[in-house]
């Protein structure tokens, strides 16, 4: 599938999202500033949102917005991979959860148990909506060949890593840690530079999984 639409709120992505219901509980793993988190709390004041990221600096960033307040927002600092959610979040509590350009960051040995300490939060039925790079996505492409860390793992000259996930190996890390699989998809989308004249392909992965179990949300 071919996708030359723009994503400004990463959520739209996918249609189902913010479903009817009289009160949903989203944890958004991988927060940054909070340009997904705050719009969504400005449109429906029947969201509560978990946010958590990896970075202290950019989770208190999102405490100072007005809309990170108790009654609707609770930011804290979180690794995956290490940190258990729970000391954060009512264990089966969240409805949705989404994990936008997280897990790529993640060493592949620690992803599994990063899903798994989702999986913990996440109510039976509930949901996780899942964006990341694809394999051969252009990014991929551009590295060099110092840069590789591992099959389809890089680092980038800051320091950061990204990881390109196969719809097979991705749909493996969900069922191994407890997941059923709804949607796992490649997204093409051609980035064109005018300047340049140059057009080149683009490869994502969009996903949604559920863990089992009937959903209690009314």
């Amino acid at each position: 599938m071919l996708h030359r639409r723009s994503d400004r709120n990463a959520l739209t992505v996918y249609g189902d999202v913010c479903v009817c219901q009289a009160w949903l509980v989203l944890l958004e793993a991988g927060c940054g500033v909070g340009n997904c988190i705050f719009p969504l709390l400005e449109e429906d004041l029947n969201i509560f949102v978990y946010a958590c990221d990896f970075s202290p600096r950019v989770v208190d960033f999102v405490k100072l917005n007005p809309l990170c307040c108790p009654e609707r927002c609770c930011a804290f600092q979180c690794d995956l991979t290490h940190s258990d959610l729970r000391d954060n979040v009512p264990e089966a509590s969240v409805d949705v959860v989404t994990l936008i350009f997280v897990l790529s960051g993640i060493h592949p040995d620690k992803m599994r148990q990063a899903l798994e300490n989702i999986c913990k939060v996440l109510k039976p039925g509930g949901t996780v909506l899942f964006k990341d790079y694809g394999l051969n996505d252009h990014a991929m492409l551009r590295f060099k060949a110092g840069s590789k860390l591992g099959d389809n793992f890089y680092v980038r000259p800051d320091g950061t890593r990204s990881y390109f996930f196969s719809k097979e190996l991705l749909a493996e890390l969900f069922d191994a840690a407890g997941f059923n699989c709804v949607v796992n998809d490649y997204v093409l989308r051609e980035t064109i530079n005018k300047k340049e004249g140059s057009c080149v392909l683009r490869v994502f992965l969009h996903s949604k999984y559920t863990k089992p179990g009937q959903s209690q949300s009314s």
